[in-house]
């Protein structure tokens, strides 16, 4: 895999972790439904892997390759922080202007009555997974290998529970058990798009690169702030979900740390 490409590599990395969503929505097909408490357990693990990926396999390198630019040492922190401010604040907008749902808090965004129930429900999980598949594209574009590899493997760990929280929350609407996991295997697919995207920016353009992987940072961490962790404390599980981020989180640096 050495000899690939590095969009190649993005887009099939985050193919692979985009496909563990139907993993983790396996056993709605058996009727294994776990808790409510296990579920935002592994939210919060979901959580956890996110914001360690976010500082060590984005921002940190983000801030390296800024670093190699300018002499400054304001310069880079100055670029990071503004990438992520607009990688947030890129995810916050397509949050507000897209007709979507959340499954527990109801519609957000314009009225879009004509829409199926069913489009609302994988608009919301599109906005929340695009910017995984950004982050390992862009993981892919900027360090190859060795940049997107713990990357691929912490979102594909991270995405199993959500598969499974969206198949269960369809299930709960009235959703045959077949197309319950069929619609969540299909949220899994829009990560290689956000992957090939993020890859083919940064392959086009180096100067890009401190800019790509703060940017799919900050989006990131407003997916954790504005639609997980509110998630996970809903429901009195918070003592849960907080041992689930702690997990996620030294997980993921781990792996960073190993297989980086």
């Amino acid at each position: 895999m050495d000899g690939m490409s590095p969009i190649l590599l993005g887009f099939l990395g985050s193919l692979a972790a985009g496909m563990m969503t139907a993993v983790g929505a396996v056993p709605v097909l058996f009727g294994r439904v776990p808790g409510r408490a296990f579920r935002d357990m592994s939210l919060g693990f979901a959580a956890g892997v996110m914001l360690a990926a976010s500082f060590f396999s984005l921002i940190i390198p983000a801030l390296d390759a800024a670093g190699e630019r300018f002499t400054s040492p304001s310069t880079p922190a100055a670029i990071v922080c503004v990438a992520i401010l607009l990688g947030m604040g890129a995810v916050a907008l397509i949050n507000e202007k897209l007709p979507h749902e959340h499954f527990r808090i109801g519609r957000e965004g314009p009225e879009a009555a004509s829409l199926r129930r069913v489009w609302l429900f994988i608009f919301a999980i599109t906005i929340h997974n695009f910017p995984e598949g950004l982050a390992v594209g862009v993981g892919f574009g900027a360090g190859g290998m060795e940049g997107g590899f713990p990357l691929a493997v912490g979102i594909g760990l991270q995405n199993a529970p959500e598969g499974l929280a969206v198949a269960v929350s369809l299930l709960g609407e009235g959703y045959e058990r077949w197309r319950a996991w069929s619609i969540a295997a299909l949220t899994g697919m829009v990560e290689p798009i956000g992957g090939l995207l993020g890859a083919g920016i940064i392959g086009v353009s180096e100067p890009f690169l401190p800019w790509g992987l703060a940017f799919a940072a900050g989006a990131m961490i407003y997916v954790i702030s504005h639609e997980i962790i509110p998630d996970t404390h809903r429901s009195g599980h918070q003592n849960k979900a907080t041992l689930g981020l702690s997990v996620g989180l030294v997980t993921m640096l781990f792996l960073d740390v190993t297989l980086g």
